[in-house]
């Protein structure tokens, strides 16, 4: 069912999955299993609470001054409900999403299923948590793996005609936005 989501909790104007107020909305259900994880509780699907989409959004809307965040878990587990929460928050806020997912963006871009959330959210979060790669001077990441890619330019990016095999995609450096073109995701 894409209007139900299993959901270990939302947390309202927290400050650490993003810039800003945000409003976390964490997932149940995670297949990276990640060693070193915060949040191992995540991991299984059956440890949330099912919410629907009318119910996330009711709380979304009441935290006027938060913008949201999926974390998780991975909220690329329940992608098409994601999928359609994203969709929802757009046409009916104008909010911006962040998204957190142990994939990696090439990787999302290549699934059909996972794929279809990308037009809907602005930031991707990528990459599994590295625990050797741990930086606590990281902004919004847990690894010095994981990128924080622009969507939207990236998406442009990509339709002017380069591939995304070829590791070009834009990443949000402090708040302003850099082209990289190498793999570090630092």
């Amino acid at each position: 069912m894409n209007n139900i989501l299993s959901i270990l909790d939302i947390a309202e104007d927290t400050t650490v999955d993003g810039p800003g107020f945000r409003t976390s909305i964490y997932a149940a259900g995670c297949p990276h299993r990640c060693p070193g994880c915060h949040n191992p509780q995540s991991w299984v699907l059956e440890n949330g609470s099912l919410w629907t989409i009318d119910a996330i959004m009711e709380k979304i809307k009441q935290a006027e001054c938060s913008n949201v965040t999926f974390s998780g878990g991975d909220p690329l587990m329940q992608a098409p409900a994601f999928t359609e929460l994203a969709k929802r928050i757009r046409t009916e806020t104008n909010k911006t999403i962040w998204c957190y997912t142990g994939y990696l963006y090439e990787d999302v871009l290549a699934s059909p299923e996972l794929s279809q959330i990308l037009p809907y959210i602005d930031i991707l979060v990528d990459g599994l948590y590295i625990e050797n790669f741990r930086d606590e001077s990281l902004h919004f990441k847990g690894s010095s793996n994981q990128r924080i890619i622009n969507v939207s330019a990236s998406l442009l990016t990509l339709r002017s005609g380069i591939a995304p095999n070829e590791g070009i995609f834009p990443y949000l450096s402090g708040y302003h936005v850099s082209v990289r073109n190498d793999d570090t995701g630092r």
